[in-house]
C-alpha cells in the first residue's frame, strides 16, 4: 500500500542527518544518494505560462486573465500551464528540442511560484500586470481557480505545487526591500489577508512567498503572521523566501546585526526554503549550522521546516512515482493545438470594450468593408512579452489578425515613431537612422527613457561586450532583468531634454548608468564614461516625423485602428513603478494627430495597467483595452474589431481620471485614504467591473432568502434572471454588490460604497434567459473590529445590487440582517 505524502515526508525526515537537513533549507537541495533522493530546487515561474525555459504557450498576462472574471477559464489555463511544466520536467530533451533551446536550462521544478495574489491597490505599481484584481474577493476566487488547475484533481498527487506571492502588503517597487508599509488592522483583515486565505482554505496552495518589504515595522520574512495567519489556515504550507531576501534582513534592512541571527529568526518565524546567493548553498548552510551551535534554533525548528519541504516534494509524486498519474505527460503537449485554442479563448475573453459610440464597432462586415484600414502605432505590428512570460512559440500581431479576418479591406501600417539620426557635436560621428520611441518617465527615472531601433536591421541599440560598454544595434527587443536597450537624453546644459538641443546619451541600465562617447580609434559608440564632462555631446536629427507620417496614413484610410500602450519591460515592471497614469507624451501627441486626421478612429490600448485617458474618452468613438495577451493577441483583437466575437471582458481595476489625486504609492490604508472602487470617491473615467458588449442584457428583479446553517452560520441566497435582449450572442458578467442601506450609518463612511460579494460569467444566445443564484456567506459581509480583534456583522438593512459594474446597478433587493 502506497504511503500518503505526509507519511513519505515523515519517513524520509527520520533518515536524514542534521547536516543533510540543514542543507535542505537552501533553495537548491542536494542529492542524498543513500536515500535515493535526487537534487531538487524550489521555484519554476508559471504566472501565465511556463517561463524562462523555452518556447511554451503564452497566455494573457494575469491582469488580462483577471479581466475575464472566469473561474473555469483560469482553472483550465492553470491546468495547461502545469501540464507543460510536467512536460519540461519529465521529457526534457524532447521539450528543449521542440522549444528551440540549444542549451539545457536550469533544472525544472514542479514547485511553481504562481499566482500573485496581491490585490491591485495602486495602478502605478510596476508589477500591476501580475495581479488579478483590485478586489480581494475577486482575487481570491480567480487565484483559487488558477491554483486548482495547477494542482490538478488527484486526491494526493499534485500536478504542480503552487506558491502564492507575495505575503504581505506588497504593492510598491520603489525601495521595495526596505520600505515599511503601514497597514491598519482593519485593512489587513478585510483587504489584504482574504486574497491569500481563499486559495489556502480551498486546499489548492502548497506554499507562500513573503514579499521584500516590511509591514508595520517588521520584515515580511520574519513576520509573525506567517505562523499566526497562514499556518492557522494550513499548517503544512511551505514558505519559500524571495530571492536574496534572507540576506537583505541584514544587508539592506539592517534589522539584524548578523546573518546567523537573521536566518534563525526567519526559521522560527516560519520560512522554510532560502532563496539566497543564487546556487551558492554554503552561506545558508554555515549560517544555520552556527545558529544551531549557538542555541538560536533547535533541531526541532529545522525538522519542522524540512518536513514541510519534503511534503512539498512528496505531493508532486517524487517519492512514489508508481502512483503518480501524471508521469505519462510528454513534450507533445507544449504549445499543442488544444493549448493554442485555449490561449485564443483566453485572449478573446480578456478584451474589454470601454467605449462604443454610434456603432463605431464592430467594423463593417466583409461585403461592405472600407477599402483601407490603417493600423497605426508601435504595438500594432508587435506582440510583446513581459518578465514572467515564456518564449512565444509564434505571434499574431493586430495588423496580421486584421489582414486575415477583414478580408475585404486593404491593411496599411504606420509605426508612429520618428525616424532619426544621432549626430555627434562637431561632425565626428553619425549613427542611424533609428526609429525613436519615447517611453516617458518613472519613479526611478525622472527623465524620459528612449529606445533606438535600427532601420537597417530592426535591432535595438543596446549594451554589448564583456563589460557591457560597447553600444550596438544588436537586440531584438528590450528584455532581460537589466534592460540594456533604454537610453536617457540628458541635456548637456543640465536642463530638461530637448530634441533640438545638445544632449548626453546615458544608459538607463541599473548596472551601467554610464555616458556614451565615440571611440576615436574605431569611430564606434562606447558607454563607459562616469564624468558627464567627458561624454560626447549629440543632437537628434529628425529625418521623418512619425506624427506626420501617421497623420497622412490616417487621412488616407477609411478607418483607423490606433494601437497605444506600454512595453512591459519599460517603465512599469518589477523594480520600476510608474510615476503617473498618463500615456507617454509622444503617444498622447500621436493620439491627437491621428484623431484629427481621421475621426473614424478606434483606439486599442494594449497595456499592463490602466491609463488616464480622459481626452480619448471624450473624443474617440470606440476604445478597447487588453493586456499583453500572448501569442493570440492579434487574432483575438481582430475578431472583436471585425464583430466575429462579442467582447466580454470587464475591468479588474478602476481607471482613474486624469486629474484624480491619488494617495502616495506606499499608502496602504485603502479605507482611510480611499483607494480602489470600495472606498474611492475620486473621479473615475471607467469604474471597476466596467465593460460593454455588442448586445444588450436585461436583469429581472432579484429575490433574496436567508439560510441559517449549523453553529449559527448565515448564508444569503440571491436569485435573479438575466436575458439577452439584443441580436448577438454574448457573455455577460453579472456582478453582485452589497452595502448597508442608505441612512443606516453616518454619512461619509467608506462602507456606504458597494462591495463585490459575488460574480458569474454567463453565456446567453440572442433572446435567451438564464436564472442565476448567488450564495453570500455571512463572512463576506462582515467587518473587522479593531477594538475586539474579530469580525462582526453590523446589524441592519442591507442592499444587494446586481449590475454591470461597481457604478452601474441594474436591479436590487433589500434584506434585514442581524
Amino acid at each position: 500500500m502506497t504511503r500518503t505524502p505526509e507519511e513519505q515526508a515523515a519517513a524520509l525526515l527520520a533518515e536524514l542527518t542534521v547536516p543533510e537537513k540543514i542543507a535542505f533549507l537552501h533553495q537548491h537541495q542536494p542529492a542524498v544518494d543513500r536515500l535515493g533522493l535526487a537534487k531538487f530546487h524550489t521555484g519554476c515561474e508559471a504566472l501565465h505560462g511556463v517561463a524562462w525555459i523555452g518556447r511554451a504557450t503564452v497566455f494573457p498576462q494575469a491582469v488580462g486573465l483577471g479581466a475575464t472574471w472566469d473561474r473555469d477559464l483560469l482553472r483550465r489555463v492553470g491546468e495547461a500551464v502545469s501540464t507543460e511544466v510536467r512536460a519540461f520536467k519529465q521529457d526534457t530533451a524532447n521539450a528543449l528540442q521542440l522549444s528551440g533551446q540549444s542549451e539545457k536550462p536550469p533544472m525544472v521544478s514542479l514547485n511553481v511560484w504562481a499566482p500573485v495574489v496581491n490585490p491591485l491597490r495602486d495602478p502605478r505599481w510596476g508589477r500591476n500586470e501580475e495581479g488579478y484584481s483590485e478586489d480581494p474577493y475577486a482575487t481570491a476566487e480567480l487565484a483559487t481557480a488558477y491554483c486548482r488547475g495547477l494542482r490538478g484533481e488527484h486526491p494526493t498527487v499534485w500536478r504542480t505545487t503552487p506558491v502564492l506571492k507575495h505575503f504581505l502588503a506588497y504593492n510598491t517597487e520603489t525601495d521595495r526591500d526596505i520600505v515599511d508599509v503601514r497597514v491598519p488592522e482593519r485593512v489587513l483583515h478585510e483587504y489584504e489577508l482574504p486574497a491569500f486565505r481563499g486559495p489556502i482554505a480551498a486546499g489548492v496552495a502548497a506554499g507562500v512567498m513573503p514579499g521584500y518589504n516590511l509591514t508595520n515595522g517588521i520584515p515580511n520574512h520574519v513576520h509573525p503572521l506567517i505562523n499566526d495567519a497562514l499556518r492557522v489556515w494550513d499548517a503544512d504550507l511551505a514558505v519559500c523566501s524571495d530571492a536574496q531576501a534572507p540576506s537583505n534582513l541584514v544587508v539592506r534592512e539592517k534589522f539584524f546585526a548578523t546573518h546567523t541571527e537573521s536566518h534563525a529568526a526567519a526559521l522560527k518565524a516560519g520560512v522554510d526554503s532560502y532563496t539566497d546567493n543564487n546556487a551558492e548553498t554554503h552561506h545558508t548552510i554555515e549560517r544555520f549550522t552556527e545558529a544551531l551551535k549557538l542555541g538560536l534554533i533547535t533541531e526541532d525548528d529545522v525538522d519542522a521546516a524540512v518536513r514541510r519541504l519534503l511534503l512539498l516534494r512528496a505531493r508532486g509524486g517524487e517519492f512514489a512515482p508508481e502512483s503518480d498519474p501524471y508521469t505519462g505527460i510528454r513534450a507533445d503537449v507544449i504549445d499543442c493545438a488544444q493549448h493554442r485554442e485555449l490561449a485564443r479563448e483566453a485572449a478573446l475573453a480578456s478584451i474589454v470594450l470601454l467605449k462604443n459610440e454610434n456603432g463605431a464597432l464592430p467594423l463593417p462586415a466583409d461585403d461592405s468593408a472600407p477599402g483601407r484600414i490603417a493600423v497605426i502605432g508601435h504595438l500594432g505590428t508587435r506582440v510583446l512579452t513581459d518578465w514572467y512570460s515564456g518564449t512565444l512559440p509564434y505571434a499574431v500581431t493586430i495588423a496580421e489578425g486584421l489582414a486575415a479576418q477583414a478580408t475585404g479591406a486593404e491593411i496599411t501600417t504606420a509605426d508612429g515613431a520618428d525616424l532619426v539620426v544621432l549626430r555627434a557635436e562637431g561632425g565626428i560621428g553619425e549613427f542611424g537612422p533609428f526609429r525613436h520611441q519615447d517611453w516617458g518617465t518613472s519613479v526611478q527615472c525622472p527623465l524620459p527613457v528612449h529606445t533606438l531601433q535600427s532601420v537597417e536591421n530592426d535591432k535595438y541599440l543596446t549594451l554589448t561586450g564583456d563589460q557591457d560598454t560597447d553600444v550596438e544595434a544588436r537586440s531584438g527587443t528590450p528584455d532581460g532583468w537589466f534592460v540594456k536597450e533604454l537610453w536617457e537624453f540628458e541635456s548637456a546644459e543640465g536642463a530638461e531634454d530637448s530634441a533640438t538641443g545638445l544632449f548626453l546619451l546615458r544608459s538607463n541600465a541599473p548596472h551601467s548608468r554610464k555616458y556614451a562617447r565615440i571611440d576615436v580609434g574605431t569611430g564606434r559608440l562606447v558607454a563607459d564614461i562616469e564624468d558627464p564632462g567627458e561624454a560626447t555631446r549629440f543632437r537628434l536629427e529628425i529625418v521623418e516625423s512619425g506624427i506626420e507620417a501617421a497623420g497622412h496614413a490616417a487621412a488616407a484610410a477609411d478607418r483607423v485602428v490606433l494601437v497605444l500602450g506600454n512595453d512591459p519591460h519599460v517603465n512599469g515592471r518589477e523594480t520600476v513603478d510608474r510615476d503617473g497614469l498618463a500615456l507617454p507624451a509622444h503617444q498622447q501627441e500621436l493620439l491627437r494627430a491621428v484623431v484629427v486626421a481621421n475621426p473614424e478612429t478606434v483606439l486599442v490600448l494594449v497595456s499592463s495597467y490602466p491609463y488616464a485617458i480622459d481626452w480619448a474618452a471624450e473624443h474617440v468613438p470606440a476604445i478597447l483595452w487588453t493586456s499583453h495577451a500572448g501569442q493570440e493577441l492579434g487574432t483575438a483583437l481582430a475578431a472583436v474589431l471585425s464583430g466575429r466575437h462579442n467582447p466580454s471582458g470587464r475591468l479588474p481595476q478602476t481607471w482613474y481620471a486624469d486629474d484624480a489625486e491619488l494617495p502616495a504609492r506606499e499608502d496602504y490604508d485603502v479605507i482611510g485614504s480611499r483607494w480602489t472602487y470600495r472606498y474611492s470617491r475620486r473621479e473615475h473615467t471607467y469604474p471597476f467591473g466596467h465593460g460593454l458588449s455588442y448586445t444588450a442584457f436585461e436583469y429581472g428583479d432579484p429575490t433574496a432568502s436567508i439560510l441559517e446553517q449549523e453553529l449559527g452560520a448565515l448564508t444569503l441566497t440571491v436569485r435573479l434572471a438575466v436575458a439577452n435582449i439584443g441580436e448577438a450572442d454574448g457573455h455577460e458578467v453579472v456582478q453582485l454588490y452589497a452595502r448597508k442601506a442608505a441612512g443606516t450609518e453616518p454619512s461619509g463612511e467608506p462602507g456606504e460604497l458597494p462591495i463585490l460579494v459575488g460574480f458569474e460569467r454567463v453565456f446567453l444566445a440572442a433572446g435567451e434567459t438564464k436564472a442565476l443564484t448567488f450564495e453570500v456567506p455571512r463572512e463576506r459581509l462582515e467587518q473587522w473590529s479593531e477594538a475586539d480583534s474579530r469580525f462582526f456583522l453590523r446589524e441592519g438593512e442591507y442592499e444587494f445590487v446586481a449590475g454591470r459594474s461597481s457604478t452601474d446597478p441594474a436591479v436590487g433587493v433589500r434584506v434585514e440582517l442581524s
